[in-house]
């Protein structure tokens, strides 16, 4: 059984949209398996399991999400310093940081292609230059962001 929808949400108050994908939810765990077509990204990063792009009426990619994810996405790790830096250190270029403009804070970006440049070797990196850190949070792109990337590329 397959349901297609095109723009489901498109246009309709927030209790109905809410309805209707408790429903599509309900009918995914009966084995129905749902094409949906939407401009609305978080709905599809909620709710498939996998996603197609197309730009341009050219199907440009399908992937299972979270390879997807995994592939093109990206993590930023942001690290609150203890004190503010003026610069960093030429000894961690490798990992190409962003200084806040305070200097309280570096932010590494990273995704599957820089993991040789790893989260445990900057911390470590970063404690061998004697730079001490109070807080470190992880944000990970959406699947807007990737969107975004790709269909920028196809231009």
């Amino acid at each position: 059984r397959v349901l297609f929808l095109d723009e489901p949400t498109a246009g309709v108050d927030v209790e109905l949209r809410r309805d209707m994908w408790a429903l599509v939810s309900e009918l995914r765990k009966q084995g129905v398996t749902v094409i949906l077509t939407t401009h609305y990204i978080e709905e599809a990063e909620e709710m498939a399991d996998r996603i197609g792009v197309i730009t341009r009426g050219e199907i440009i990619l399908v992937e299972d999400k979270s390879t997807l994810m995994h592939k093109l996405g990206r993590k930023q790790l942001t690290v609150q310093l203890q004190e503010a830096i003026d610069t960093i250190p030429e000894t961690l270029a490798a990992y190409e940081l962003e200084r806040a403009a305070d200097g309280h804070a570096l932010v590494f970006t990273y995704d599957a292609e820089r993991a040789q440049h790893g989260v445990a070797e900057l911390l470590r990196d970063l404690a061998t230059a004697g730079i001490t850190f109070k807080d470190v949070n992880t944000t990970q792109s959406s699947l807007e962001d990737i969107f975004v990337d790709l269909v920028k590329e196809e231009r």
